[in-house]
């Protein structure tokens, strides 16, 4: 069957339709995204803004019409971080279903986690072991473990690149100046603080392979020398502290306006590059991690897998 997911996520919202069946890889089909940075459009009370609501409502419209062309027999849609943690979250997706017809399940950052850490289990097999996952979004990291297909333990904090970027480093896409040194070392400061009680439930369930999937991870990999995404999906592609430290060195010295031009790095999430580093050296440094193995699987992959798990099963 052909299932359409409506990934609503604190940078973009994103369409992905894969053709499948219940113990089949499933297959992409088509796939389309439109950036709108809506972490980064929640306004000082919370609320999202009007303007960042009038571009969620036209952006979902426009991918349920793509997912109808297709032929989509299931469209799934949901919301994370950024609409998740909206003040006026009721009133956003009450909109977006009205003027849409779409319906947004608001997923929980713990679910979040726990869809992610499937696909990585599935994408790598049960030969891997217990999982270490890792992902940095927009909004939050979400960090799991354990041996089975749901983890042991799944926690989600609000350490996403692009909240960390405006909220702490206060640093905007077109900043023509790098933070200071003292912002970045704070904003270390504050990840340790946050990760320290979830690194400890971490280390308690262990782990064989260390894992991180999302865009943040596989540009900062790239930039550490991992294969470009032209050398295909099943490329092995790795991120070493050693390498990410080295990468982490150059990148707080570049205004973030600059960082686009990096080869690998999205123009749409560069500014937010150098805080995703933050995070990702603190987890890292804080698990005692020495590497992690780049997974092209995430919590897209994780939802389709689930769907198709409840269809088999119905």
């Amino acid at each position: 069957m052909r299932l359409g997911v409506l990934d609503v996520g604190s940078n973009t919202v994103h369409l992905l339709v894969v053709d499948g069946h219940h113990g089949a890889h499933p297959w992409p089909a088509h796939s389309e995204k439109v950036v709108l940075r809506l972490a980064e459009q929640l306004g000082p009370d919370g609320a999202l803004t009007e303007a960042g609501a009038d571009s969620l409502v036209k952006a979902v419209s426009m991918a349920r019409t793509a997912a109808e062309g297709l032929d989509v027999d299931d469209l799934i849609a949901f919301a994370t971080s950024a609409v998740r943690d909206a003040t006026n979250a009721g009133e956003v997706l009450a909109r977006v279903r009205d003027e849409t017809g779409v319906r947004l399940a608001v997923l929980s950052g713990p679910d979040e986690a726990r869809m992610t850490f499937l696909a990585v289990r599935r994408w790598f097999g049960w030969s891997a072991g217990r999982l270490l996952v890792t992902d940095i979004g927009g909004g939050s990291l979400e960090l799991a473990a354990g041996i089975d297909e749901d983890p042991d333990v799944a926690v989600s904090l609000p350490l996403g690149a692009g909240r960390l970027s405006r909220e702490r480093l206060g640093i905007d896409p077109a900043a023509t100046r790098p933070p200071s040194a003292e912002v970045v070392d704070e904003l270390r400061e504050y990840a340790d603080a946050l990760l320290d009680p979830v690194a400890k439930q971490l280390t308690e369930v262990g782990w064989e392979r260390p894992v991180a999937t999302s865009k943040t991870f596989r540009m900062l990999a790239r930039l550490a020398g991992a294969a470009p995404s032209g050398a295909g999906l099943w490329a092995r592609r790795r991120l070493t502290r050693t390498g990410l430290r080295q990468v982490l060195g150059f990148i707080r010295h570049i205004p973030p306006g600059q960082l686009h031009e990096l080869e690998g790095v999205s123009s749409g999430r560069a500014h937010q590059l150098l805080a995703g580093a933050v995070v990702a050296e603190a987890v890292m440094r804080r698990l005692d991690v020495d590497h992690l193995d780049i997974c092209p699987w995430a919590l897209r992959e994780g939802v389709i897998l689930r769907r198709l798990d409840q269809l088999a099963s119905s």
